[in-house]
């Protein structure tokens, strides 16, 4: 790694070594039903197949990996709704390093539920009320753990970006390039890893993040040139996607390879898990749907395109799935 503290194509091609026997490659799924109801050739990444049901396992074993051996038995500590911290909690376990979680007391009990079970210990807070960034710091300092962000580090950018880097070589491999690909966004490591891989063997493919309604701080910091606030954090069933607002390390990179973003209302997000459901078969939370929804509700225009969307993950509560595909 250079010394600049922002991730390049390199560093996307360094992760993927270092996740190779270790990762999922998780694969494009097409559906003719998809393709009819947009105009277009749609694909599907489907990161519900990743470890631990999400691309979060790949950027968290990239960051732990690189921690230097003296520096271990102190473990990690990492903040999260769900997703990163399972990521993290099953990284830190194949690594043998113990894990500290930060997650919200509202988090669905499915994620917390595996979490635990991956042997993290779990520290909850408040999400309106109280700071996550500052508990995490604070318990990370307390015990000389490394702190393992879940979108704004460039190492967990780069191996979030191998999810792009598989795109990329598939697309490849079938013929196809992409002209368009959606990706859901809340602190920007995916976006701002799969734009890096994206852009560096198809510089003309349009990358666009999606978000919740409400929750559309990508979008609304590309339109203003600068890092746009929520005023809330909670109020969506997108609950994986809830922050504040972009990274600073992944706004740098998005501002420039990205700049576009739409935002989908919570009944988009639920017909395109239905969709998910009763076409490919795909159990998608509501979170790693948006990119779906998008392109489903037309949000982004893919008619007489190639377009790929990511299924960033699949960790969804039974009873939430059931009362959203029951309708």
């Amino acid at each position: 790694m250079n010394a600049n503290p922002l991730p390049t194509a390199a560093d996307v091609e360094d992760a993927a070594k270092v996740l190779m026997e270790v990762a999922i490659r998780t694969p494009l799924v097409a559906s003719a039903a998809l393709d009819r109801l947009t105009g277009g050739r749609v694909l599907m990444k489907a990161e519900i197949f990743q470890r631990t049901g999400s691309f979060k396992f790949r950027g968290a074993y990239n960051r732990i990996a690189r921690i230097p051996p003296e520096a271990r038995g102190k473990g990690v500590v990492a903040f999260s709704s769900g997703n990163h911290a399972q990521g993290v909690a099953a990284a830190a376990r194949l690594l043998g390093i113990p894990a500290t979680i930060v997650m919200p007391a509202d988090v669905p009990t499915l994620k917390r539920e595996r979490t635990a079970a991956l042997g993290a210990d779990i520290v909850l807070y408040d999400r309106e009320h109280e700071d996550r960034d500052a508990i995490a710091t604070r318990i990370a300092r307390e015990k000389g753990a490394t702190l393992v962000p879940p979108y704004d580090d460039r190492f967990v950018i780069a191996g979030q970006g191998t999810v792009g880097r598989e795109i990329a070589e598939d697309m490849a491999a079938r013929n196809l390039k992409p002209d368009i690909v959606v990706v859901p966004a809340s602190g920007g490591g995916l976006a701002a890893g799969v734009a890096l891989a994206i852009k560096a063997r198809y510089p003309g493919a349009r990358i666009v993040t999606a978000e919740p309604a409400g929750f559309d701080d990508h979008a609304r910091s590309f339109r203003a040139g600068k890092r746009e606030r929520n005023e809330r954090l909670v109020g969506s069933i997108c609950d994986a996607l809830l922050v504040g607002e972009p990274g600073k390390i992944t706004f740098a990179i998005t501002s420039k390879l990205v700049g576009e973003g739409v935002a989908v209302s919570d009944d988009e997000v639920r017909e395109a898990m239905r969709f998910a459901f009763a076409e490919p078969k795909l159990v998608v939370e509501p979170g790693g749907a948006v990119a779906l929804a998008a392109v489903l509700a037309r949000h982004v225009d893919v008619a007489g395109k190639t377009a790929v969307v990511v299924l960033s993950g699949g960790n969804v509560d039974a009873e939430m799935f059931a009362r959203v595909i029951a309708g």
